[in-house]
């Protein structure tokens, strides 16, 4: 049987789990506090009783839980994916690099989400907490990969690319909030006051 040398765990391979667990961790650590939220408006509405003769106190916390790690799971593997998207984007427009070497550069990046999102698991006392860790990770990542592409960025392509990056995340952001108001303005139209 064949020892593994360092030289051969230390690939680039080695890191490409990495976005499922942050993800994971994040997800946790959102669903945590969501789940502690919910407990306490169920308790403060009178709910949790009613809930408790059908169910015991554990399954419906683990129920609550677990819905809320998926739900935020696909959330934040949705804006992955996004993100992801965007990147390569930017690139095959504003970079000189035709034969993919920034991409695996950047896979190295991902660590700094795999300590924020352990960092998050410490924070479940408060959502902005949790918010502002993952506002703080996602720009030190952002720093990060601007920094690791930059070698093959012009100086109009890299602020392009900064760019075009701010502008997009920008008009989705607006867009779903949007969304959201409009949705509530409908809710709250069709109730009868």
């Amino acid at each position: 049987m064949d020892c593994i040398s360092i030289g051969e765990l230390m690939n680039t391979y080695l890191t490409s789990y990495f976005p499922l667990f942050s993800i994971s961790f994040f997800s946790l650590s959102i669903s945590i506090r969501v789940e502690l939220t919910v407990m306490d408006l169920l308790k403060s509405l009178g709910m949790y009783e009613g809930l408790l003769e059908f169910f015991s106190a554990t399954g419906i916390r683990l129920s609550l839980l677990l819905f809320f790690c998926v739900l935020f799971f696909m959330v934040l593997s949705a804006l992955k994916l996004i993100a992801g998207t965007l990147n390569e984007i930017s690139l095959l427009f504003f970079s000189e690099d035709h034969q993919g070497v920034s991409l695996t550069k950047v896979r190295k990046g991902s660590i700094i989400y795999i300590i924020g999102s352990i960092l998050s698991l410490f924070a479940i006392s408060s959502f902005s907490l949790i918010g502002l860790i993952f506002i703080i990770t996602t720009l030190v990542y952002f720093v990060y990969y601007v920094n690791a592409v930059s070698e093959h960025l012009s100086m109009s392509g890299m602020i392009f690319f900064i760019l075009f990056q701010v502008f997009t995340w920008s008009l989705l952001l607006i867009g779903f909030m949007y969304l959201c108001i409009n949705l509530y303005n409908g809710l709250m139209a069709s109730l009868p006051l």
